[in-house]
């Protein structure tokens, strides 16, 4: 049986877990569901100061280890130190290093998740200095010494071979999946209860435009006074600017039409918001994947992204594609998202096929295939 390390610190904090935490615990959700690879791989968890009482997490089939504690609350101690002993103790075959860094501690056989995201954050990035700094040491070091390296698109994986100088046949590609609940809900908000709103859903920081799509927002707000904007996601400019931004744009409007949530705490919320949207705005200079677009076409509800080489892989021609991130850009293409129709129609029935391909199942598939 194959031993299989996971790093689990990023499940510790339920409001931090965007992108790594959704792929490792439904990487484990599927691993629950699926016998065969039960009887192939055992699973070792590492988690820094606790256990969260996730109900796939309390199932006996994963070894589970807090190798923290909660008066040490270091996470680098724990991700470069503590854990990577513990793993070497364990005698792994296999240890998963999600967030993109691998310890110099541990020698033996790592799969490493690397994006050309982190990558950018180290070199042109806002991050403070010691992430900066720690990204710049540990995910070269990932680069150089990984056993293999995920990464989560084909697009991503040719930038991360060219940035980091990893040859092609070391990288595998997995691509994420959507997993909210699409039972028929009610909505989080009486305010909220017709399809009247844009949905951006995301942590906010220059690169993802959420400053320029509550701009293009503004532009078009008084030609279709029912609409609203809304907002899920931690302000993580450099200096905070979304409380203040929003404050001032709903007193132009004379109304609260932008609706901020820093954070929503259950699938079912957020699935209210996804499904009962009019469209997803997630317009991005640059992302790995990108999961809240593909989380709202699963839905059926038309994205509205940027114009690159990721969104044509993943979404076709059937997305509204925005130019640049400039909010006039942003703009013309809500319009079009709003008032095209015909597009909108078609783009319901063509996410139908294009989600049954992004789904957890075949991350998790195409992950274990390659721990070998």
């Amino acid at each position: 049986m194959i031993k299989l390390g996971i790093e689990c610190e990023n499940l510790e904090d339920e409001k931090s877990r965007w992108g790594i935490g959704q792929m490792v615990l439904n990487l484990m959700k599927e691993y629950e569901k699926n016998l065969e690879w039960q009887k192939e791989y055992k699973l070792y968890l590492y988690f820094n100061q606790f256990i969260p009482d996730d109900e796939v997490l309390r199932n006996p089939v994963f070894t589970k280890k807090i190798v923290g504690s909660r008066s040490l609350k270091s996470f680098n101690i724990f991700y470069h130190i503590l854990m990577p002993i513990r793993a070497l103790r364990d005698n792994l075959d296999f240890m998963f290093f999600p967030a993109y860094m691998m310890s110099p501690l541990y020698y033996k056989k790592a799969i490493v998740t690397l994006t050309n995201d982190v990558y950018y954050e180290y070199k042109t990035g806002s991050l403070p200095f010691k992430y900066k700094l720690a990204y710049r040491l540990f995910t070269n070091w990932a680069a150089k010494f990984a056993y293999k390296v995920l990464a989560i698109s084909e697009t991503s994986k040719k930038e991360v071979a060219r940035l980091y100088n990893i040859p092609l046949n070391k990288i595998f590609v997995s691509r994420l999946g959507g997993s909210l609940s699409h039972g028929r809900v009610g909505n989080i908000s009486s305010k909220l209860n017709e399809k009247n709103y844009i949905l951006y859903v995301g942590q906010m920081f220059p690169r993802r435009h959420a400053k320029e799509t509550i701009l293009a927002f503004e532009m078009i707000a008084k030609e279709k006074p029912e609409l609203n904007l809304v907002l899920v996601g931690r302000d993580k400019y450099k200096k905070a600017m979304m409380a203040s931004l929003i404050a001032e744009i709903n007193n132009k409007l004379g109304e609260k039409r932008v609706i901020h949530y820093e954070y929503i705490e259950s699938d079912d919320e957020i699935s209210r918001l996804y499904q009962n949207a009019l469209l997803d705005i997630y317009v991005s200079d640059s992302e790995a994947f990108g999961l809240p677009p593909v989380e709202s076409a699963s839905f059926g509800v038309p994205v509205v992204v940027m114009d690159n080489e990721l969104n044509h892989e993943l979404f076709g021609n059937s997305a509204f594609f925005a130019k640049s991130g400039s909010s006039l850009d942003i703009a013309d293409s809500l319009r079009e998202g709003l008032d095209n129709l015909e597009k909108r129609n078609r783009f319901k029935e063509d996410y139908k096929t294009i989600t049954s391909r992004l789904n957890w199942a075949n991350f998790a598939k195409n992950f274990f295939e390659n721990v070998k």
